[in-house]
């Protein structure tokens, strides 16, 4: 059977899957490094058929009927409190961000749902009093920026942005700098985290697995046997201890996708509020 063209980061819940070591679907594992460069391709195109997915392009994507099946299988996560900074000399909280101009990458970023979700869920913060500001646009085509976000000239940088003044804060992902310059906004962020986590039993998904619903409808059990595999390679990895941030199946990521999905819908990202059932199909 012909292998399947697949896009995952390195991880070591995937390591077995990606070295042939367990039997099922064959694959042909394709690089593509940062991995998020991926999600255009898989959601405008289709290009691939099994890759690694921001949750929030994902639901973009879904609400807009593009061809793709989710599995609740969760590749990355992590607490999003400390991934909101402003500048150590003049620095800012919560309760300070109205009227504040915020900068994010793109504003579909899916840190940038989950930190604004929070913000007004544990903080209270008028959304819609902050002037956000994006430097590139989302993964998928037909997403277009609600009025009340600006777009940055091209080719600016968040935090040399923030260096200058000329923003209040950023969100930032995976590039966060290891800077003394910068401070969390949230104070006592992993605290604050902890605090999140124990009353809404959910980690803050940033990518899971999605697969062209067109193989998954031509090859019966594909999706099962997809899943049985990431969960093999999951059980067959270190597990570290403390939470799982990596959570399998839907009943472990229900509560999670309930919220993103909840916090896509009141940002404008999606023009409906999805039920967690609609995303697998």
């Amino acid at each position: 059977m012909t292998p399947l063209r697949t896009v995952l980061a390195d991880y070591p819940h995937v390591r077995d899957l990606k070295n042939g070591t367990l039997d099922g679907p064959a694959f042909e594992f394709i690089e593509v490094d940062p991995v998020h460069r991926a999600f255009p391709a898989m959601v405008r195109e289709q290009a691939y058929d099994v890759c690694e997915m921001a949750i929030v392009t994902y639901l973009q994507a879904r609400a807009e009927g593009k061809p793709l099946l989710l599995l609740p299988v969760v590749l990355r996560s992590r607490f999003q409190h400390d991934h909101l900074v402003c500048m150590a000399d003049n620095p800012i909280g919560p309760g300070d961000l109205a009227g504040k101009r915020v900068g994010v990458r793109t504003y579909a970023q899916t840190t940038g749902v989950w930190l604004r979700g929070i913000l007004a869920d544990q903080y209270d913060v008028p959304l819609d009093e902050v002037q956000w500001v994006s430097i590139e646009d989302g993964h998928l085509a037909e997403f277009r920026d609600p009025e009340q976000v600006e777009r940055a000239p091209e080719g600016s940088k968040l935090v040399e942005m923030l260096y200058a003044g000329e923003l209040d804060a950023v969100i930032m992902g995976q590039d966060l700098p290891d800077d003394p310059r910068l401070v969390p906004v949230i104070p006592e962020p992993k605290a604050a985290a902890e605090d999140w986590y124990r009353r809404e039993n959910a980690v803050p998904i940033n990518h899971m697995v999605v697969v062209r619903a067109d193989l998954a409808a031509e090859r019966p059990g594909l999706m099962d046997d997809l899943f049985d595999l990431f969960a093999r390679a999951k059980k067959n990895a270190p597990q570290p201890a403390g939470i799982d941030m990596t959570p399998i199946g839907l009943p472990a990521n229900q509560r999670a996708l309930e919220l993103v999905t909840r916090y896509a819908y009141d940002q404008g990202l999606i023009p409906r509020r999805l039920a967690v059932s609609e995303l697998f199909g």
